[in-house]
């Protein structure tokens, strides 16, 4: 695991994290956060609606693009302090995601970052855009 120093980033630096939505994923989410909409969780439900079927919570796949920033770019110790978020497409259980950051902007007088953040599924169809401002450790 790297620690970046401001100085060390780079614009166009990316990062990633992958992972596979299982059932267990979305009941753990919808117990620490509190949500348990129906359309996460029942799905008798959930094809009724507009989606045909569970999905998974939008929040969980921007906690993906947290795991990016915290554990990889600009790594441990930094600080997350603005997410501008679009909701794409539905996630579904046995989805794959890829969380991807990508350093698109450096504020030399403040010494934070702006990232564009994405997650894409398997078919690599946009699922979540955004941007994120970040404070990288101090060291």
């Amino acid at each position: 695991m790297t620690i970046f120093r401001y100085s060390d980033l780079k614009i166009g630096q990316t990062a990633e994290y992958k992972r596979t939505i299982t059932e267990e994923d979305i009941e753990k989410f919808a117990d620490v956060s509190g949500d348990h909409n129906p359309i996460h969780l029942d799905e008798i439900y959930a094809t009724k609606t507009f989606f045909k079927g569970r999905i998974a919570h939008g929040m969980l796949s921007v906690s993906f693009i947290s795991t990016v920033l915290a554990q990889e770019l600009p790594g441990p110790g930094s600080i997350y302090l603005k997410q501008e978020i679009d909701f794409r497409k539905p996630v579904r259980i046995g989805d794959t995601i890829t969380a991807r950051v990508e350093i698109i902007y450096k504020d030399d007088e403040k010494e934070r970052i702006t990232l564009r953040t994405t997650c894409v599924n398997q078919h690599d169809e946009l699922v979540v855009d955004g941007k994120a401002v970040v404070l990288p450790m101090k060291l």
